[in-house]
């Protein structure tokens, strides 16, 4: 029996693509937990009031069932108020917000124009949906306006949609968003930015890339939670209709447990610290400039992000060198195709607060080993 997934586990590991589950061990290098905030004590005491004023743990059924708490709803406007956008709706986590965006609000008739270095979860939502997709070059703006128009001559007559990422999670750069913007005015598109990478970390008060952009009536914007704010989930900000089309439309939102209410309120409680304490993104700002120095003879391109991509190409090299360094004490991941293309494996060095100056050092050195 399985005969065939056992060949295709046994052609992975001839690849050197076979992955496993590996425990966290190690200075985190890894994490996406920019600014430290998974095992903050203002979170774990949100979290241990909210048990004390009887909260409970499980919301008990989908949102448009019984499952929709008070503090789903508290936190939807209060993000929404935070973000600068009209509306907000949250979901489990942000896999679930980008297929429920890109399969639901694109329609039949309508093309999506992506770039070639988007999230995985975005591509699933557009194989789920219904409109035309086109994929273009990473990061340059005028291929976006080249395939609307492309498509136009074609004969399409629906809307266009363009899909980016603010901060892309393995090379660490930033998407064009004002170029992107303006395309979108031109061509009445409507432009959605993932800022999966960006929230907490960048903009004002850690209000992402986008930040200046929530008002408009063309842009959709995703905030995770699992990532610079310390817990899990997501947040869909934009116009309320996009809210209320996703409410009735949106099958990875209608045909799920709603998140845990005590995930509602850490987020929110996330949110308040992105104002209150703007030192972490000072402390990490400083972080990644230290990093960029101490990296750089190894081959690591400065990017002005936390994150921090060293490309060593062969998939079997990469795993070695990753072994290398995370028997040196740091958790430091290879990437291997197809989560980047073929011929870029990686290691992702991923900088968060979780860290310091002599872990940085060290971290330096230790590749310098390896390599």
């Amino acid at each position: 029996m399985l005969t065939t997934h056992r060949e295709d586990l046994a052609q992975l590991a001839r690849n050197n693509r076979l992955r496993a589950l590996a425990p966290r061990t190690g200075a985190d290098f890894a994490s996406n937990d920019y600014l430290g905030l998974a095992r903050s004590d203002r979170l774990r005491r949100a979290v241990a009031d909210a048990v004390a004023e009887g909260m409970a743990i499980g919301s008990g059924g989908s949102r448009l069932l019984r499952g929709n708490d008070p503090e789903h709803a508290l936190l939807e406007e209060e993000a929404a108020a935070f973000f600068g956008a009209e509306a907000a709706l949250f979901f489990a986590n942000g896999y679930m917000a980008n297929v429920a965006l890109l399969s639901t609000l694109p329609q039949k008739g309508d093309l999506v124009v992506f770039d070639e270095h988007i999230h995985a979860s975005a591509h699933d939502g557009m194989r789920l949906g219904r409109a035309e997709t086109a994929k273009v070059a990473h990061n340059d703006a005028s291929a976006f306006e080249d395939a609307i128009l492309a498509w136009r001559r074609a004969g399409g007559t629906g809307r266009p949609w363009i899909a980016v990422e603010s901060l892309y999670s393995m090379d660490g750069d930033r998407a064009p968003l004002e170029a992107l913007a303006e395309i979108a005015d031109r061509h009445d598109a409507m432009l959605l930015i993932d800022e999966a990478h960006a929230t907490g970390a960048f903009g004002r008060g850690g209000r992402g890339l986008a930040e200046g952009l929530h008002d408009r009536e063309n842009v959709v914007t995703l905030h995770t939670c699992g990532k610079g704010l310390g817990c899990e989930g997501a947040l869909v900000c934009g116009p309320g209709i996009v809210r209320d089309f996703l409410v009735n439309r949106g099958r990875s939102f209608i045909f799920t447990t709603a998140p845990s209410p005590l995930i509602a309120r850490a987020v929110r409680e996330s949110l308040r610290i992105l104002a209150d304490e703007p030192e972490r993104r000072v402390r990490l700002q400083r972080l990644i400039g230290l990093a960029e120095t101490a990296l750089a003879s190894c081959g690591v391109a400065a990017t002005g992000s936390q994150i921090l991509p060293l490309v060593l190409g062969d998939d079997a090299r990469t795993m070695r060198v990753a072994e290398e360094v995370q028997r040196a004490g740091f958790d430091v991941r290879g990437i291997r195709p197809p989560t980047v293309p073929p011929g870029t494996s990686r290691l992702r060095i991923s900088l968060t607060l979780n860290v310091d100056e002599a872990d940085i050092a060290a971290l330096a050195r230790a590749i310098g080993d390896a390599l």
